[in-house]
């Protein structure tokens, strides 16, 4: 399948969420806001107790923001738009009700790093290197970083920020605490992943509600604060810097 798409399957009581893009599982604000309107309605499914969040196919996990929209931003609301669909979908996580487990295959850049921060429990493979790539075409990221300041800690964050041109690796990101286990392979993740998930589903469902409540605890003012850092960086991927930078890639 080379269509992008958002889907859903539930077995055992796990909600698989999947989203896919044929540009390295990049977000476009169709996929996002889909991504986000299905995470919250697999937090009032009943047949659902645990979710667990992953891309399709098996190299990128995410490529972040889509280049194609960003380079056809040309006024400032529509930036925030955009961004905000991040927002929107980073909120839908941290409010839903059951825990996220995120499975990330392989190398996740920009937004991608975001939504594996978002995530209640992350695992990956030894190919899932990280990268904050935001300063390489002049914006930053707003939007993510309190999901990603919130996971691995303001030191390590401004580390990956800065340093906008270089993957971590996913054993670095493990010991930041941004995945809790990183294995061998693709299918040793998943055959962990399941086992987790559906071992997490015998567990009491109003108990794991309220860990997740004091896990998000003092993340209140999100739905407020990633909206002005949406704007931020709508206003940013206006500036000349980015234009030009966006022309290159384009």
């Amino acid at each position: 399948m080379t269509q992008p798409y958002v889907k859903i399957a539930i077995e055992n009581g796990v909600g698989m969420i999947e989203f896919f893009h044929p540009a390295h599982n990049s977000l476009p604000g169709d996929i996002l806001a889909k991504l986000a309107q299905t995470i919250t309605e697999a937090g009032t499914n009943d047949e659902i107790k645990v979710i667990v969040l992953k891309s399709g196919k098996d190299r990128t996990f995410c490529a972040g923001a889509s280049f194609k929209e960003l380079i056809n931003i040309n006024d400032a609301e529509t930036g925030k738009v955009f961004f905000s669909g991040f927002a929107k979908v980073i909120n839908a996580m941290r409010k839903c009700p059951k825990f996220i487990i995120g499975r990330v295959q392989g190398k996740t850049v920009g937004g991608g790093v975001g939504l594996a921060s978002a995530t209640d429990y992350c695992m990956a493979t030894k190919y899932a290197s990280i990268k904050l790539s935001e300063l390489n075409v002049g914006i930053g990221p707003f939007v993510v970083g309190p999901a990603v300041e919130r996971r691995i800690g303001l030191s390590a964050m401004s580390q990956i920020a800065i340093d906008a041109n270089t993957f971590y690796s996913a054993e670095w990101a493990r010991d930041k605490g941004l995945f809790t286990n990183v294995f061998e392979d693709i299918e040793t993740l998943d055959t962990e992943v399941k086992a987790f998930a559906e071992h997490l589903c015998t567990y009491n469902p109003d108990a794991m509600c309220e860990m997740k409540k004091v896990f998000w605890d003092g993340t209140e003012h999100w739905d407020t604060l990633l909206t002005e850092r949406a704007v931020i960086s709508g206003r940013l991927v206006l500036s000349d810097f980015t234009k030009e930078t966006l022309k290159r890639f384009k």
